[in-house]
């Protein structure tokens, strides 16, 4: 027996009397007139009785079946039994992708969109239940599918339906809930295909419960591209959408450190950006901020235009060094996940830094450690070491926060080498030039045509003429970051800077558009004063001029000298790696295999989860490395490590989530329809309901309304034969006969 998606409707079969009742009352409205004239015609009635009787009676049943048609079809009947089988498919496979990232947990009233998309699956598994042909059921969520580890098993893999599957249905979902992945639909596509492909003898059907975000759905492209070659090979494709309307959210979408020197002791400014997804400005949000988790005087932003980010400053301190986590938090908003935000920051001793001085008495490099390296009681956490340019070529490099040449003639070969891997690497370079320095050397080995790591070719020293009537000011600074604090009018320590002489740039030199060469400082005369360049990772900035008091007096009692040189070792200053990753990415720690053990003990920020033990393993460069797939919480993961010497050494790493998710801006139904009008079937998860009749089995109301046009088109036939017509023929005429 047939299945209704609307059973009450069937009440509309006692309309199927309606035909019978107005013969009825037709047959009472009668009169008996005796006509002699009709004796005639009661003969030939007697004659045809029969058939008329039967033409009438078929006219009869034949309205009756009509309105019978019109009721069953409008009430969906769906064949469950044999027939239903044969025309369709013997089994049907549920194929359900649920969106789990966390703008799922987008929320209004007492419900969230994620618990719409859980009861949606609840309904489609009902449904399926109450068949007679057999059913499958796969669950995979959008988090399953783009697993770091390779783990994409899905909730349920081609599991029959029946009561026990339900049950433990039920219970998934109850205790289900929105991971903390940006995870798309295209991951969940790729996945599912193997599924689909082992299905292709059943009819299968396919369910994307999400959320239709602007991000990721709003480019059709490859996402429409794939659905299409599914709906092709037959899958029946359904787009259900979890949300009823779009909401306002703000979200932390960074942390992290600004530039200064990371050491124990030395105040750091951290910076932390705010994202506004709402489409109304707001302003005076207040962010709380936790170092160690001991709680800092909360910071608030300014005005947040929407779609727009707001990036506020604030101090942190620490006294000890090692790894130290701040942390931001907004307060609840419609998206939790993304109102928290942590980073890892390791504060050394001090940051060594190595100046070569080519001078034998070392003035310059005497000057410029005394800027980096005051002494009480300003502490600036710098440690200068001053070598001979022998220095590199005989050591390692790569323990330096920056590098400075002075006054140097020339350098080895190895040593050019070395700096150069140094600088590509990452590292920051700081050149000073003086009296000993060789134009030949510099243009030829250290430029070479703009592919070594000296920003331009230069022409010999120069002196810069005594403007006595304009005064000047011999130094010309910018917004550069090196002399952003020092620009403008708020300084005036910089006008006092006197330059006597300079090397000059070869004749007719300017940085080409796309060198990653950069003019950062002017003489009055326009010649460049300091240059820097890119050189693979690192920078380069070189003054062509001395860094002691020799060719200027920048350096003589001139406060304006080390805050520029401060900010130059900030600027050029080779941070550690950032540690800041997002969750789900693994956890990869690489160790030099002579100065660690293998053994390494990872700790994630669920206090409740035991820790994890792994053993490094040796790869292709000869390096060690251990790793960490599951990373699906958000805050600090550490690495427990013990080196060759014994002692033990511990590493940091923030997990955050991925802050464009909080982005709420969906399609538009109207135009996710369109987009995919003929390839999937676009309905509001509060309205899956009345879409019932497409999981219940083989729907046979297109097939009734075929029945019922040619029902009707039988019903006039037969109504036209059955009624009395005027013979088209012309009356005999006498007058036309006589003739």
């Amino acid at each position: 027996m047939p299945a209704f998606n609307q059973p009450l409707l069937l009440w509309g079969l006692l309309i199927a009397g309606l035909p019978v009742l107005i013969h009825l009352i037709n047959m009472m409205r009668h009169r008996r007139v005796r006509w002699a004239a009709m004796e005639f015609l009661l003969v030939s009635q007697k004659k045809h009785r029969t058939w008329i009787l039967l033409k009438q009676l078929l006219l009869l049943l034949l309205r009756m079946a009509a309105v019978s048609l019109v009721v069953l079809a409008v009430a969906g009947p769906v064949l469950n039994n044999e027939l239903g089988s044969r025309l369709g498919s013997s089994k049907t496979h549920h194929f359900v992708l649920l969106d789990d990232s966390f703008s799922m947990s987008d929320h209004w009233d007492d419900t969230s969109a994620f618990a719409q998309a859980k009861a949606v699956v609840g309904r489609i598994a009902a449904l399926a239940s109450r068949q007679v042909q057999p059913q499958t059921f796969t669950l995979l969520r959008y988090s399953q599918a783009v697993r770091a580890s390779g783990d994409r098993r899905a909730d349920f893999v081609k599991e029959s339906v029946n009561t026990d599957f339900m049950g433990r249905l039920r219970r998934m979902l109850g205790g289900l809930k929105t991971s903390l992945s940006a995870a798309g639909p295209l991951p969940a596509l790729e996945t599912v295909g193997q599924f689909l492909e082992q299905s292709k003898n059943d009819r299968r059907v396919l369910y994307l419960l999400t959320d239709f975000r602007v991000r990721q759905w709003n480019e059709p492209g490859e996402l429409r591209g794939r659905l299409a070659r599914l709906s092709a090979a037959g899958v029946e494709i359904h787009l259900i959408n979890c949300v009823q309307a779009e909401h306002a959210n703000l979200a932390i979408s960074d942390l992290r450190p600004g530039r200064g020197t990371r050491a124990a002791g030395v105040p750091l400014f951290m910076e932390v950006s705010v994202t506004n997804f709402g489409p109304a400005a707001v302003r005076d949000v207040p962010v709380m901020i936790e170092s160690d988790d001991q709680a800092l005087p909360a910071v608030k932003t300014g005005e947040i235009p929407p779609g727009k980010t707001v990036k506020e400053r604030f101090p942190v301190y620490f006294a000890a060094p090692g790894p130290h986590r701040i942390k931001a938090h907004l307060e609840s908003d419609v998206i939790v996940e993304d109102n928290d935000r942590w980073c890892a920051v390791d504060f050394s001793t001090g940051l060594p830094v190595l100046l070569i001085d080519g001078d034998p008495e070392a003035r310059d490099a005497a000057y410029l450690a005394a800027a980096l390296d005051p002494g009480r009681p300003v502490v600036t956490g710098i440690q200068p070491r001053i070598e001979k340019p022998r220095f590199l070529s005989v050591n390692v490099l790569d323990s330096f926060r920056a590098i400075y040449l002075l006054n140097v003639e020339r350098l080895d070969a190895s040593a050019v080498e070395a700096v150069e891997k140094y600088v590509a690497g990452g590292g920051g370079l700081g050149v000073f030039l003086g009296p000993r320095s060789s134009t030949k050397f510099i243009n030829e080995t250290l430029y070479r045509g703009g592919k070594g790591l000296f920003p331009l070719p230069v022409s010999g020293e120069a002196s810069l003429l005594i403007d006595r009537l304009q005064k000047t000011p011999d130094l010309e600074v910018g917004a550069h970051p090196i002399f952003r604090v020092l620009a403008g009018k708020r300084n005036s320590f910089v006008a006092t800077v006197n330059v006597e002489r300079y090397v000059a740039a070869a004749k007719g030199w300017k940085p080409a558009p796309d060198s990653g060469v950069q003019v950062i400082a002017h003489l009055r005369n326009g010649a460049p004063l300091a240059v820097e360049r890119s050189f693979g990772e690192g920078k380069v900035v070189a003054f062509l001029t001395t860094a002691a008091p020799e060719w200027n007096n920048w350096a003589r009692n001139n406060p304006s000298f080390p805050v520029a040189m401060q900010e130059l070792q900030a600027y050029l200053s080779r941070e550690p790696a950032d540690t800041s990753r997002l969750v789900g990415t693994p956890l990869v720690v690489k160790l030099p295999p002579s100065q660690y053990d293998r053994a390494v003990r990872f700790t994630t920020p669920d206090k409740e989860a035991l820790p994890a033990t792994v053993s490094a393993l040796p790869t292709s460069d000869g390096a060690l490395t251990a790793s960490l797939a599951a990373t699906d919480l958000c805050g600090i993961y550490q690495a427990h490590l013990r080196r060759s010497d014994g002692q033990e050494e511990t590493r940091e790493f923030a997990y955050n989530v991925d802050p464009d998710e909080g982005d709420l801006r969906t399609v538009p139904g109207a135009q996710l329809a369109q987009q995919y009008r003929g390839v999937a079937r676009y309905q509001q998860a509060a309205d899956f309901q009345s879409a019932g009749e497409t999981q219940a089995g083989y729907d046979i109301s297109d097939l009734l309304l075929y029945v019922l046009v040619g029902l009707l088109i039988l019903e006039q036939l037969l109504a036209w034969s059955a009624s009395y017509h005027r013979s088209a023929r012309p009356a005999f005429s006498p007058a036309r006969g006589a003739a």
